[in-house]
Protein backbone atom coordinates (compact mmCIF):
# COMPACT_ATOMS: atom_id res chain seq x y z
CA UNK A 1 0.00 0.00 0.00
CA UNK A 2 2.92 2.35 0.71
CA UNK A 3 3.85 2.63 -3.00
CA UNK A 4 0.24 3.56 -3.84
CA UNK A 5 0.19 6.09 -1.01
CA UNK A 6 3.50 7.55 -2.17
CA UNK A 7 2.31 7.81 -5.77
CA UNK A 8 -0.93 9.53 -4.75
CA UNK A 9 0.90 11.88 -2.40
CA UNK A 10 3.31 12.80 -5.22
CA UNK A 11 0.94 12.89 -8.17
CA UNK A 12 -2.29 13.94 -6.41
CA UNK A 13 -1.30 15.97 -3.33
CA UNK A 14 -4.71 17.65 -3.22
CA UNK A 15 -6.72 14.44 -3.71
CA UNK A 16 -7.98 12.42 -6.68
CA UNK A 17 -10.30 13.92 -9.27
CA UNK A 18 -13.75 12.34 -9.55
CA UNK A 19 -15.53 12.65 -12.90
CA UNK A 20 -18.87 11.53 -14.31
CA UNK A 21 -18.53 8.33 -16.33
CA UNK A 22 -20.19 10.10 -19.23
CA UNK A 23 -17.32 12.64 -19.25
CA UNK A 24 -14.55 10.04 -19.46
CA UNK A 25 -16.24 7.38 -21.58
CA UNK A 26 -18.66 6.79 -24.43
CA UNK A 27 -21.43 4.31 -23.69
CA UNK A 28 -22.92 2.13 -26.44
CA UNK A 29 -26.05 0.17 -25.50
CA UNK A 30 -26.22 -3.39 -26.79
CA UNK A 31 -29.14 -4.74 -28.79
CA UNK A 32 -30.67 -8.10 -29.59
CA UNK A 33 -28.59 -11.31 -29.31
CA UNK A 34 -30.97 -13.83 -27.70
CA UNK A 35 -29.34 -17.04 -26.47
CA UNK A 36 -30.54 -18.96 -29.53
CA UNK A 37 -28.19 -16.76 -31.60
CA UNK A 38 -25.11 -18.03 -29.72
CA UNK A 39 -22.90 -20.61 -31.44
CA UNK A 40 -19.71 -22.55 -30.76
CA UNK A 41 -17.60 -20.65 -33.30
CA UNK A 42 -17.55 -17.40 -35.23
CA UNK A 43 -17.23 -13.90 -33.78
CA UNK A 44 -16.69 -13.77 -30.01
CA UNK A 45 -19.78 -12.75 -28.05
CA UNK A 46 -20.52 -12.00 -24.40
CA UNK A 47 -24.14 -12.41 -23.32
CA UNK A 48 -25.14 -10.18 -20.41
CA UNK A 49 -26.15 -13.14 -18.24
CA UNK A 50 -22.68 -14.64 -18.59
CA UNK A 51 -21.06 -11.55 -17.10
CA UNK A 52 -22.31 -12.31 -13.60
CA UNK A 53 -22.19 -16.11 -13.89
CA UNK A 54 -19.04 -16.96 -15.83
CA UNK A 55 -16.67 -13.99 -16.08
CA UNK A 56 -14.39 -12.24 -13.63
CA UNK A 57 -13.17 -8.64 -13.84
CA UNK A 58 -11.49 -9.24 -17.20
CA UNK A 59 -11.12 -11.83 -19.92
CA UNK A 60 -9.14 -12.54 -23.08
CA UNK A 61 -11.55 -15.12 -24.52
CA UNK A 62 -15.30 -15.63 -24.80
CA UNK A 63 -17.43 -18.66 -23.98
CA UNK A 64 -19.82 -18.00 -26.86
CA UNK A 65 -19.82 -16.80 -30.44
CA UNK A 66 -22.21 -15.59 -33.14
CA UNK A 67 -22.09 -15.83 -36.91
CA UNK A 68 -20.38 -13.11 -38.91
CA UNK A 69 -23.78 -12.10 -40.30
CA UNK A 70 -25.33 -11.71 -36.84
CA UNK A 71 -22.26 -9.86 -35.54
CA UNK A 72 -22.81 -7.09 -38.08
CA UNK A 73 -26.08 -6.16 -36.33
CA UNK A 74 -24.72 -6.12 -32.77
CA UNK A 75 -22.84 -3.66 -30.55
CA UNK A 76 -19.06 -4.01 -30.91
CA UNK A 77 -16.53 -4.16 -28.06
CA UNK A 78 -12.91 -3.46 -28.99
CA UNK A 79 -9.89 -4.57 -26.94
CA UNK A 80 -9.80 -2.43 -23.80
CA UNK A 81 -13.55 -1.77 -23.75
CA UNK A 82 -15.73 -2.86 -20.83
CA UNK A 83 -19.08 -4.62 -21.12
CA UNK A 84 -21.43 -3.98 -18.20
CA UNK A 85 -24.82 -5.44 -17.33
CA UNK A 86 -27.85 -3.16 -17.22
CA UNK A 87 -30.49 -5.65 -16.08
CA UNK A 88 -30.85 -8.50 -13.61
CA UNK A 89 -33.23 -10.03 -11.11
CA UNK A 90 -31.17 -8.61 -8.24
CA UNK A 91 -29.23 -5.46 -7.47
CA UNK A 92 -25.95 -7.32 -6.91
CA UNK A 93 -25.65 -8.51 -10.52
CA UNK A 94 -26.66 -5.20 -12.14
CA UNK A 95 -23.57 -3.20 -13.03
CA UNK A 96 -21.22 -6.18 -13.08
CA UNK A 97 -18.50 -5.42 -15.60
CA UNK A 98 -15.92 -7.38 -17.55
CA UNK A 99 -12.98 -5.80 -19.36
CA UNK A 100 -12.39 -7.27 -22.82
CA UNK A 101 -8.63 -7.78 -23.24
CA UNK A 102 -8.63 -10.13 -26.21
CA UNK A 103 -6.99 -9.24 -29.54
CA UNK A 104 -10.10 -8.92 -31.71
CA UNK A 105 -13.43 -7.14 -31.82
CA UNK A 106 -16.30 -9.00 -30.14
CA UNK A 107 -20.01 -8.26 -29.75
CA UNK A 108 -22.64 -8.05 -27.05
CA UNK A 109 -26.43 -7.79 -26.99
CA UNK A 110 -29.34 -6.32 -25.13
CA UNK A 111 -29.27 -5.66 -21.37
CA UNK A 112 -25.57 -4.77 -21.67
CA UNK A 113 -23.61 -1.62 -22.43
CA UNK A 114 -20.17 -1.25 -24.01
CA UNK A 115 -18.02 1.33 -22.21
CA UNK A 116 -15.37 2.92 -24.45
CA UNK A 117 -12.84 4.89 -22.40
CA UNK A 118 -9.21 5.97 -21.96
CA UNK A 119 -8.66 4.54 -18.46
CA UNK A 120 -6.75 1.39 -17.55
CA UNK A 121 -9.41 -1.26 -18.41
CA UNK A 122 -8.78 -3.52 -15.43
CA UNK A 123 -8.76 -0.55 -13.07
CA UNK A 124 -12.19 0.56 -14.24
CA UNK A 125 -13.58 -2.99 -14.11
CA UNK A 126 -12.23 -3.51 -10.58
CA UNK A 127 -13.73 -0.17 -9.55
CA UNK A 128 -17.17 -1.38 -10.66
CA UNK A 129 -16.88 -3.94 -7.83
CA UNK A 130 -16.15 -1.30 -5.17
CA UNK A 131 -18.52 0.00 -2.46
CA UNK A 132 -18.34 3.45 -4.05
CA UNK A 133 -19.97 2.17 -7.23
CA UNK A 134 -22.39 -0.16 -5.40
CA UNK A 135 -23.72 2.78 -3.36
CA UNK A 136 -24.24 4.87 -6.49
CA UNK A 137 -25.91 2.13 -8.52
CA UNK A 138 -28.40 1.45 -5.71
CA UNK A 139 -29.47 5.08 -5.90
CA UNK A 140 -29.83 4.91 -9.70
CA UNK A 141 -31.51 1.50 -10.00
CA UNK A 142 -35.16 1.19 -10.98
CA UNK A 143 -37.64 -1.68 -10.90
CA UNK A 144 -38.63 -4.32 -8.37
CA UNK A 145 -38.90 -7.77 -9.95
CA UNK A 146 -36.39 -6.84 -12.65
CA UNK A 147 -33.71 -4.34 -11.61
CA UNK A 148 -32.33 -1.94 -14.22
CA UNK A 149 -29.57 0.65 -14.31
CA UNK A 150 -29.75 2.17 -17.78
CA UNK A 151 -26.83 3.43 -19.83
CA UNK A 152 -28.17 6.96 -19.31
CA UNK A 153 -28.09 6.45 -15.54
CA UNK A 154 -24.61 4.90 -15.68
CA UNK A 155 -23.31 8.06 -17.32
CA UNK A 156 -24.04 9.90 -14.05
CA UNK A 157 -21.83 7.64 -11.95
CA UNK A 158 -18.83 9.49 -10.52
CA UNK A 159 -15.56 7.64 -11.03
CA UNK A 160 -12.22 8.39 -9.33
CA UNK A 161 -9.63 9.11 -12.03
CA UNK A 162 -6.12 8.96 -10.55
CA UNK A 163 -3.11 9.25 -12.89
CA UNK A 164 -2.57 6.26 -15.19
CA UNK A 165 0.55 5.25 -13.23
CA UNK A 166 -1.58 4.90 -10.08
CA UNK A 167 -4.27 2.96 -11.94
CA UNK A 168 -1.69 0.48 -13.23
CA UNK A 169 -0.11 -0.02 -9.82
CA UNK A 170 -3.54 -0.72 -8.30
CA UNK A 171 -4.21 -3.25 -11.06
CA UNK A 172 -0.86 -4.95 -10.48
CA UNK A 173 -1.66 -5.49 -6.79
CA UNK A 174 -5.25 -6.59 -7.38
CA UNK A 175 -4.18 -9.02 -10.10
CA UNK A 176 -1.79 -10.63 -7.61
CA UNK A 177 -4.57 -10.94 -5.03
CA UNK A 178 -6.92 -12.39 -7.65
CA UNK A 179 -4.38 -14.98 -8.74
CA UNK A 180 -3.69 -16.05 -5.15
CA UNK A 181 -7.43 -16.34 -4.51
CA UNK A 182 -7.95 -18.44 -7.64
CA UNK A 183 -5.07 -20.77 -6.72
CA UNK A 184 -6.41 -21.21 -3.20
CA UNK A 185 -9.91 -21.90 -4.48
CA UNK A 186 -8.61 -24.56 -6.88
CA UNK A 187 -6.63 -26.23 -4.08
CA UNK A 188 -9.56 -26.25 -1.68
CA UNK A 189 -11.99 -27.55 -4.28
CA UNK A 190 -9.57 -30.35 -5.18
CA UNK A 191 -9.22 -31.27 -1.51
CA UNK A 192 -12.99 -31.29 -1.04
CA UNK A 193 -13.50 -33.41 -4.17
CA UNK A 194 -10.95 -35.93 -2.88
CA UNK A 195 -12.83 -36.20 0.42
CA UNK A 196 -16.13 -36.74 -1.41
CA UNK A 197 -14.58 -39.50 -3.52
CA UNK A 198 -13.21 -41.12 -0.38
CA UNK A 199 -16.63 -40.99 1.24
CA UNK A 200 -18.26 -42.49 -1.88
CA UNK A 201 -15.75 -45.34 -1.92
CA UNK A 202 -16.35 -46.07 1.77
CA UNK A 203 -20.14 -45.91 1.30
CA UNK A 204 -20.03 -48.31 -1.65
CA UNK A 205 -17.83 -50.70 0.28
CA UNK A 206 -20.19 -50.77 3.24
CA UNK A 207 -23.32 -51.19 1.13
CA UNK A 208 -22.03 -54.02 -1.04
CA UNK A 209 -19.94 -55.93 1.48
CA UNK A 210 -20.28 -59.63 0.63
CA UNK A 211 -19.44 -60.58 4.22
CA UNK A 212 -22.85 -59.41 5.50
CA UNK A 213 -24.69 -62.31 7.01
CA UNK A 214 -28.22 -62.87 5.78
CA UNK A 215 -28.05 -60.28 2.98
CA UNK A 216 -30.71 -60.58 0.27
CA UNK A 217 -31.10 -58.45 -2.86
CA UNK A 218 -34.79 -57.78 -3.38
CA UNK A 219 -36.68 -55.58 -5.92
CA UNK A 220 -38.01 -52.36 -4.44
CA UNK A 221 -41.53 -53.26 -5.56
CA UNK A 222 -41.43 -56.28 -3.25
CA UNK A 223 -40.05 -54.37 -0.31
CA UNK A 224 -42.60 -51.58 -0.16
CA UNK A 225 -44.80 -49.23 -2.16
CA UNK A 226 -43.82 -46.53 -4.64
CA UNK A 227 -46.33 -43.66 -4.79
CA UNK A 228 -46.12 -40.77 -7.23
CA UNK A 229 -46.63 -37.21 -5.98
CA UNK A 230 -49.12 -34.66 -7.28
CA UNK A 231 -48.41 -31.56 -9.32
CA UNK A 232 -47.74 -28.08 -7.95
CA UNK A 233 -45.89 -25.19 -9.59
CA UNK A 234 -43.60 -22.33 -8.62
CA UNK A 235 -46.64 -20.09 -8.57
CA UNK A 236 -48.03 -22.23 -5.73
CA UNK A 237 -45.00 -21.61 -3.48
CA UNK A 238 -45.80 -19.37 -0.49
CA UNK A 239 -44.42 -18.51 2.92
CA UNK A 240 -45.88 -20.50 5.79
CA UNK A 241 -47.95 -22.92 3.72
CA UNK A 242 -47.85 -26.72 3.45
CA UNK A 243 -44.26 -28.02 3.70
CA UNK A 244 -43.26 -29.39 0.29
CA UNK A 245 -40.43 -31.05 -1.60
CA UNK A 246 -39.93 -30.28 -5.30
CA UNK A 247 -38.02 -32.80 -7.41
CA UNK A 248 -35.36 -30.24 -8.39
CA UNK A 249 -34.59 -29.49 -4.75
CA UNK A 250 -33.63 -33.11 -4.07
CA UNK A 251 -30.45 -32.93 -6.16
CA UNK A 252 -29.69 -29.24 -5.57
CA UNK A 253 -30.54 -28.50 -1.93
CA UNK A 254 -31.09 -31.66 0.10
CA UNK A 255 -28.68 -34.20 1.48
CA UNK A 256 -29.36 -37.82 2.37
CA UNK A 257 -31.76 -36.87 5.18
CA UNK A 258 -34.08 -33.92 5.86
CA UNK A 259 -36.14 -32.86 8.86
CA UNK A 260 -37.28 -29.50 7.42
CA UNK A 261 -38.26 -28.32 3.95
CA UNK A 262 -37.01 -25.33 2.01
CA UNK A 263 -40.38 -24.41 0.50
CA UNK A 264 -44.11 -24.50 1.19
CA UNK A 265 -47.16 -24.44 -1.07
CA UNK A 266 -50.64 -22.94 -0.79
CA UNK A 267 -52.91 -24.43 1.87
CA UNK A 268 -55.90 -24.64 -0.50
CA UNK A 269 -54.03 -27.28 -2.55
CA UNK A 270 -54.12 -29.77 0.35
CA UNK A 271 -57.07 -31.91 -0.88
CA UNK A 272 -55.38 -32.74 -4.17
CA UNK A 273 -51.78 -33.22 -2.98
CA UNK A 274 -49.97 -36.40 -2.00
CA UNK A 275 -47.80 -36.57 1.09
CA UNK A 276 -44.70 -38.36 2.24
CA UNK A 277 -44.89 -39.42 5.87
CA UNK A 278 -41.96 -39.44 8.30
CA UNK A 279 -39.64 -42.37 7.41
CA UNK A 280 -40.61 -42.31 3.72
CA UNK A 281 -37.87 -41.84 1.14
CA UNK A 282 -38.58 -39.21 -1.54
CA UNK A 283 -37.05 -39.91 -4.97
CA UNK A 284 -36.49 -37.47 -7.86
CA UNK A 285 -37.95 -39.07 -11.00
CA UNK A 286 -36.92 -36.32 -13.45
CA UNK A 287 -33.70 -34.44 -14.11
CA UNK A 288 -31.55 -32.90 -16.82
CA UNK A 289 -28.88 -35.57 -16.31
CA UNK A 290 -28.90 -39.30 -15.59
CA UNK A 291 -26.95 -38.56 -12.40
CA UNK A 292 -29.72 -36.36 -11.00
CA UNK A 293 -32.54 -38.82 -11.66
CA UNK A 294 -33.06 -41.18 -8.75
CA UNK A 295 -31.46 -38.90 -6.15
CA UNK A 296 -33.22 -39.28 -2.81
CA UNK A 297 -33.87 -37.71 0.56
CA UNK A 298 -35.16 -39.60 3.59
CA UNK A 299 -37.93 -37.51 5.14
CA UNK A 300 -37.54 -37.56 8.94
CA UNK A 301 -39.55 -34.44 9.78
CA UNK A 302 -42.31 -34.27 12.37
CA UNK A 303 -45.24 -34.47 9.95
CA UNK A 304 -46.28 -35.16 6.36
CA UNK A 305 -44.75 -33.25 3.47
CA UNK A 306 -46.27 -32.61 0.03
CA UNK A 307 -44.29 -34.10 -2.85
CA UNK A 308 -44.18 -33.01 -6.49
CA UNK A 309 -45.59 -35.18 -9.27
CA UNK A 310 -42.07 -35.73 -10.64
CA UNK A 311 -41.13 -37.54 -7.45
CA UNK A 312 -41.99 -40.88 -5.88
CA UNK A 313 -42.15 -41.77 -2.23
CA UNK A 314 -40.87 -45.18 -1.19
CA UNK A 315 -42.52 -46.59 1.93
CA UNK A 316 -41.13 -49.77 3.46
CA UNK A 317 -40.02 -51.40 6.70
CA UNK A 318 -36.37 -50.68 5.90
CA UNK A 319 -34.40 -48.04 7.79
CA UNK A 320 -35.06 -44.96 5.57
CA UNK A 321 -31.58 -43.55 6.01
CA UNK A 322 -30.12 -46.89 4.88
CA UNK A 323 -32.29 -46.78 1.74
CA UNK A 324 -31.36 -43.17 1.02
CA UNK A 325 -27.65 -43.89 1.43
CA UNK A 326 -27.94 -46.95 -0.82
CA UNK A 327 -29.65 -44.88 -3.52
CA UNK A 328 -26.56 -42.66 -3.69
CA UNK A 329 -24.27 -45.65 -4.26
CA UNK A 330 -22.65 -46.97 -7.43
CA UNK A 331 -24.54 -50.25 -6.99
CA UNK A 332 -27.85 -48.35 -7.28
CA UNK A 333 -26.61 -46.11 -10.11
CA UNK A 334 -25.48 -49.08 -12.22
CA UNK A 335 -28.97 -50.55 -12.01
CA UNK A 336 -30.73 -47.23 -12.46
CA UNK A 337 -29.03 -46.55 -15.79
CA UNK A 338 -30.93 -49.46 -17.38
CA UNK A 339 -34.29 -47.81 -16.67
CA UNK A 340 -33.72 -44.09 -17.27
CA UNK A 341 -35.49 -42.76 -20.36
CA UNK A 342 -32.84 -40.66 -22.10
CA UNK A 343 -34.81 -37.93 -23.84
CA UNK A 344 -33.86 -34.25 -23.42
CA UNK A 345 -35.35 -34.53 -19.93
CA UNK A 346 -34.29 -37.76 -18.21
CA UNK A 347 -37.06 -39.76 -16.52
CA UNK A 348 -37.31 -42.77 -14.23
CA UNK A 349 -40.66 -44.53 -14.03
CA UNK A 350 -42.23 -46.26 -11.06
CA UNK A 351 -41.94 -49.56 -12.92
CA UNK A 352 -38.22 -49.03 -13.47
CA UNK A 353 -37.65 -48.09 -9.84
CA UNK A 354 -39.61 -51.12 -8.72
CA UNK A 355 -37.19 -53.46 -10.51
CA UNK A 356 -34.08 -52.10 -8.80
CA UNK A 357 -32.58 -54.52 -6.28
CA UNK A 358 -31.87 -53.31 -2.76
CA UNK A 359 -29.70 -55.17 -0.23
CA UNK A 360 -31.85 -56.26 2.70
CA UNK A 361 -29.86 -56.67 5.89
CA UNK A 362 -31.00 -57.43 9.42
CA UNK A 363 -32.17 -54.21 11.05
CA UNK A 364 -29.21 -54.09 13.42
CA UNK A 365 -26.85 -54.27 10.41
CA UNK A 366 -28.76 -51.47 8.68
CA UNK A 367 -28.41 -49.35 11.82
CA UNK A 368 -24.70 -50.12 12.04
CA UNK A 369 -24.08 -49.17 8.41
CA UNK A 370 -26.04 -45.93 8.80
CA UNK A 371 -24.16 -45.06 11.97
CA UNK A 372 -20.78 -45.58 10.27
CA UNK A 373 -21.79 -43.64 7.17
CA UNK A 374 -23.15 -40.73 9.16
CA UNK A 375 -19.94 -40.50 11.18
CA UNK A 376 -17.88 -40.47 7.99
CA UNK A 377 -20.28 -38.03 6.33
CA UNK A 378 -19.96 -35.72 9.34
CA UNK A 379 -16.20 -35.61 8.79
CA UNK A 380 -16.70 -34.73 5.13
CA UNK A 381 -19.31 -32.11 5.98
CA UNK A 382 -17.03 -30.57 8.59
CA UNK A 383 -14.46 -30.23 5.85
CA UNK A 384 -17.16 -28.94 3.50
CA UNK A 385 -17.92 -26.21 6.04
CA UNK A 386 -14.30 -25.55 6.93
CA UNK A 387 -12.87 -25.19 3.43
CA UNK A 388 -15.52 -22.79 2.10
CA UNK A 389 -15.18 -20.81 5.33
CA UNK A 390 -11.47 -20.50 4.72
CA UNK A 391 -12.10 -19.47 1.12
CA UNK A 392 -14.72 -16.92 2.24
CA UNK A 393 -12.22 -15.46 4.70
CA UNK A 394 -9.66 -15.06 1.92
CA UNK A 395 -12.25 -13.42 -0.35
CA UNK A 396 -13.20 -11.05 2.43
CA UNK A 397 -9.56 -10.18 2.90
CA UNK A 398 -9.18 -9.58 -0.84
CA UNK A 399 -12.29 -7.39 -0.94
CA UNK A 400 -11.00 -5.39 2.03
CA UNK A 401 -7.73 -4.56 0.25
CA UNK A 402 -9.48 -3.97 -3.08
CA UNK A 403 -11.85 -1.50 -1.47
CA UNK A 404 -8.99 0.28 0.31
CA UNK A 405 -7.06 0.56 -2.95
CA UNK A 406 -10.08 1.97 -4.77
CA UNK A 407 -11.07 4.51 -2.10
CA UNK A 408 -9.56 7.97 -2.50
CA UNK A 409 -9.75 11.40 -0.94
CA UNK A 410 -11.57 13.50 -3.51
CA UNK A 411 -9.80 16.59 -4.79
CA UNK A 412 -11.36 19.77 -3.48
Amino acid sequence: MSRIDDLIATRCPNGVEYRALGDVARLVRGNGMPKVMLTDEGVGAIHYGQIYTRYGAWTTSTYSFVTVEDAEKLAKAEPGDLIITNTSENIEDVGKAVAWLGDSVIVTGGHATVIKHDLEPKYLSYWFQSPSFVTQKRALATGTKVIDVSARQLMKVRVPVPPLEVQREIVRILDQFSQLEAELEAELEAELEARHRQYGHYRDLLLTDSKFEGVRWVPMSELGVLIRGRRFTRADVVEGGIPSIHYGEIYTRYGVVATETFTSVREELRPRLRFAEPSDVVIAAVGETVEDVGKTVAWLGKGPVAIHDDTFLFRSELEPRFVSHFMQSSAFNRQKEQFVARAKIKRLSGDGLGRILVPVLPREEQDRVVDLLEKFEALVNDLSVGLPAELAARRKQYEHYRDRLLTFTEAS
